[in-house]
């Protein structure tokens, strides 16, 4: 695909590449996600009063009426990478890899992520057949330290297999140490799990967790405010901390050293009103001093096993919006795939493993999985140890 010049045709070439006529929003917010980095405030608080499309255009034009908090200085930031922007590629290359790019407004978008104020993503990549709004609404993370210990990799992987059996979506950042172990404890009991990176959605990385991500993509979601092909740095990983808080119930720390970016995490899941917990550790562990601190202060609640993190997170649930029973829809308002999964769930009391739905309903094992989470959240199945029965009343 020849790459648009910068003017005012750059916008009509990668619009015909990408159809933008059709869907003008989502072309110009894929376009803002690589011109600035995430969270950016201004381009937030500018967001909040035009449409994508009239950002983009007055950045192509260098012309910026009446915006106080956008300086030359960061107006040419904008600027300079225009240079061989093509939204229309980026676009295609996350369809190419199973993907696809969500705005505010789409029916998949988690409406919590607007609790980020200016500071809301522009749009997300996002990769694995799951609905990212239905998986939120049950979803806690687990974070911490990448160099862990032994000790911690074993509660943060046990946590998270006993909150999959629950039917909790384990939200992690696939990174090395206690992210890998939450996602890798999920993962082993067939649950849900959701890896939030920092990079570009078709980059592996950390590539020690190749497979893993591989993993969470084909049996969960992995999703990215980056466009595709972009790469970590310290400060992207600081700012996808807060995806996490904002996306979750609730966050909990299972080993952090004073000054580990897993607290942030937890901080920021405070400052939005969700609930901040830790897992203590032994007092002689380095490893454990930060959340031991962040504990004392009141900053989070103690917790031990998956009980007691949806015991606090399950009654903001039931305040906000009752989880089991969700927001109830008609069966006839579910997609086809979604309805052939129900349809396949035994009116017994003990229900039926994922592999016998497999075969009653005709889609693949994962797809399956990723739809009975999606059913859970709306109150229709609920997970009973292995197997996915009818929810009581249904």
């Amino acid at each position: 695909m020849a790459e648009p010049g910068v003017g005012r045709d750059a916008g009509a070439a990668v619009g015909a590449a990408a159809g933008p006529a059709a869907d003008p929003e989502r072309y110009a917010r894929a376009a803002l996600t690589r011109l600035g980095e995430p969270g950016d405030a201004v381009v937030g608080r500018w967001l909040s009063r035009l449409d994508a499309a009239e950002v983009f255009q007055a950045i192509r034009e260098g012309v910026v009426p009446d915006h106080p908090a956008l300086d030359a200085a960061r107006l040419a930031s904008y600027r300079a990478r225009l240079a061989g922007l093509d939204p229309g590629a980026d676009l295609e290359r996350v369809r190419a890899v199973g993907g696809r790019f969500i705005i505010p407004g789409d029916m998949e978008w988690p409406s919590q992520l607007d609790d980020l104020g200016d500071g809301r993503p522009i749009g997300l990549w996002v990769v694995g057949a799951g609905s990212l709004r239905l998986l939120a609404l049950r979803s806690v993370a687990v974070v911490g330290a990448r160099a862990c210990t032994a000790y911690g990799a074993h509660v943060a992987g046990d946590i998270s297999a006993q909150l999959a059996e629950r039917g909790w979506v384990v939200v992690s950042g696939a990174a090395y140490g206690i992210d890998a172990a939450a996602h890798r404890g999920a993962l082993a009991v067939g649950g849900m799990t959701v890896g939030v990176l920092a990079c570009g959605v078709d980059v592996a990385y950390p590539r020690g967790n190749t497979d893993l991500i591989r993993r969470i993509a084909a049996q969960g979601l992995l999703l990215s405010e980056l466009p595709p092909g972009e790469h970590p740095n310290r400060f992207r990983f600081v700012l996808r901390n807060r995806v996490i808080a904002a996306l979750t119930r609730g966050t909990v720390v299972v080993e952090a050293a004073i000054r580990s970016g897993a607290l942030s995490t937890a901080r920021r899941a405070r400052d939005l009103n969700r609930h901040a917990m830790g897992v203590a550790g032994p007092v002689t562990s380095a490893f454990s001093a930060g959340v031991h601190a962040m504990i004392r202060s009141g900053g989070a609640t103690l917790v031990t096993d998956a009980a007691e993190v949806a015991e606090l997170i399950g009654a903001i649930g039931d305040d906000l919006a009752p989880q089991r029973l969700g927001p109830v829809l008609p069966r006839d308002l579910l997609e086809p795939a979604v309805a052939r999964v129900l349809e396949a769930v035994p009116a017994t009391a003990e229900g039926a493993p994922v592999e016998r739905l497999a075969r009653q309903s005709g889609l693949p094992p994962d797809e399956v999985l990723q739809r009975l989470y999606e059913l859970g959240s709306l109150g229709f199945v609920e997970r009973y140890g292995a197997h996915w029965r009818l929810a009581r009343g249904r």
